[in-house]
C-alpha cells in the first residue's frame, strides 16, 4: 500500500517501474552494487547519531510513527533529523541530472519524486509542529560539527522557552 504523504496540491511524479521487459537493463555487476547500498545506518548517520548521544541527547532511530521515518527525531522535543544521499535526494540537481547517461528515464523521474516526497514530509512535519532539519550526507562527513550546531542550537531555543 503506498504511503499517503501526497499534498492535495500537488500531483506525484510518476516513476516508470524498472523492468528489463520496458528496456531498462542492469548487469549483474550494477545489480550486486546497488544491492549493497544502505538505507539505514549509513555511516554518516552513525556518526551523527554517536556524536548526539555523546553530548547526553535521547532520540529515536527510523521513528515508523512520523512522516518520513526521520533518521533521528525526538517526539517531546520536536525535532526530525533526516540524513539525505546527494545521489537520492537530487544534490545540485538542476546540474546533476544532465550527467546521467543511464537509464534517464527512470532516474530523472525517481529522484525528482524522491525530492518532491521531501518537500510533501516537510511539509506534514512542520504542520504537525515539528523543526525538520535535512544534511546532506556529505555535509555530516566533512562538517559534524555545524550540523550538531544547528540542533543544538534549537534545542537551547526550546528549552529557553
Amino acid at each position: 500500500m503506498p504511503k499517503l504523504y501526497r499534498l492535495q496540491s500537488i500531483d506525484p511524479v510518476r516513476v516508470p517501474r524498472f523492468c528489463e521487459a520496458e528496456g531498462f537493463y542492469t548487469t549483474p555487476v550494477r545489480s550486486r552494487m546497488m544491492a549493497g547500498i544502505k538505507a539505514v545506518n549509513t555511516k554518516p548517520e552513525l556518526a551523527f547519531r554517536r556524536a548526539l548521544h555523546g553530548l547526553g541527547h535521547r532520540f529515536r532511530v527510523g521513528d515508523k510513527g512520523l512522516p518520513g521515518k526521520p533518521d533521528v527525531s525526538n517526539r517531546a522535543k520536536r525535532y526530525a533529523v533526516f540524513i539525505d544521499g546527494a545521489f537520492w535526494h537530487g544534490y545540485d540537481w538542476e546540474h546533476k541530472k544532465y550527467k546521467i547517461k543511464k537509464n534517464r528515464d527512470f532516474w530523472i523521474p525517481k529522484i525528482e519524486r524522491n525530492r518532491q516526497r521531501d518537500q510533501e514530509v516537510n511539509a506534514m512535519l512542520g504542520a504537525a509542529g515539528f523543526a525538520v532539519f535535512r544534511f546532506w550526507d556529505h555535509e555530516v562527513r566533512g562538517n559534524l560539527s555545524g550540523c550538531l550546531l544547528q540542533l543544538l542550537v534549537y534545542l537551547q531555543e526550546k528549552e529557553a522557552e
